[in-house]
């Protein structure tokens, strides 16, 4: 489980395909230029870490790189497929249970992609705007957003605004300060840019339970 608090970028550095599977082999942020570990815990073997919102496991660590698999299913719904070596990923390590839980509860389980169809600086801060797939069972399941609600974009905890469905497309506006506009991939998504989307898991439960008690 994850906060959707990012901690840093990791670049990709090699992508093998295996079969079905694709590996991604990373630069590790998580270690100081020394090559010692970083932060309260060095990665290790089956360790989980977000990747754009998607949790993936570790499956091979020499300190200063580091490797995890995506599976078919996984690269269908996600915006992994579309990595190239060079690119920049949002990672989070996994979420300590006495830590402050400062963003929301994010699985690391993506549910679609989204797309990027407005960028905008509004006086030092910038404006998202993406459209998704959405229809009248998707909501009945808890996939859609409501205003100042949560959600997690590329794996980034975010504010819900001007959330709205038309048309069977789903819309949802975030707006990044300074400092996560630095620290994540925000910098490079552009119009057209496809992001991973999860959407709040409690809306989720809630929209079932609702289901199951008519």
């Amino acid at each position: 489980m994850f906060s959707g608090i990012v901690e840093t970028m990791a670049q990709v550095v090699r992508i093998e395909k295996e079969q079905e599977n694709k590996h991604f082999t990373f630069r590790n942020p998580f270690i100081h230029s020394a090559g010692q570990p970083a932060g309260e815990e060095r990665l290790a073997i089956d360790q989980s870490v977000s990747h754009n919102g998607v949790c993936l496991t570790v499956v091979r660590n020499d300190g200063g790189l580091y490797t995890v698999t995506a599976m078919q299913e996984t690269l269908r719904l996600t915006n992994l497929d579309l990595l190239k070596e060079g690119d920049w990923v949002n990672v989070e390590r996994a979420m300590s249970i006495e830590k402050l839980l400062d963003g929301h509860i994010v699985q690391g389980h993506v549910d679609q992609m989204a797309e990027c169809i407005e960028v905008r600086e509004t006086e030092g801060s910038w404006y998202y705007r993406f459209r998704y797939d959405s229809s009248d069972e998707m909501i009945r399941r808890g996939y859609f957003c409501v205003d100042k609600g949560s959600v997690s974009i590329n794996g980034v905890s975010l504010t819900v605004c001007e959330p709205d469905v038309r048309e069977g497309k789903g819309y949802v506006s975030v707006c990044i300060i300074p400092y996560t506009y630095q620290v994540t991939n925000f910098q490079y998504i552009k119009p057209g840019t496809m992001v991973n989307i999860e959407f709040d898991i409690i809306g989720k439960y809630l929209a079932r339970m609702n289901q199951l008690l008519r």
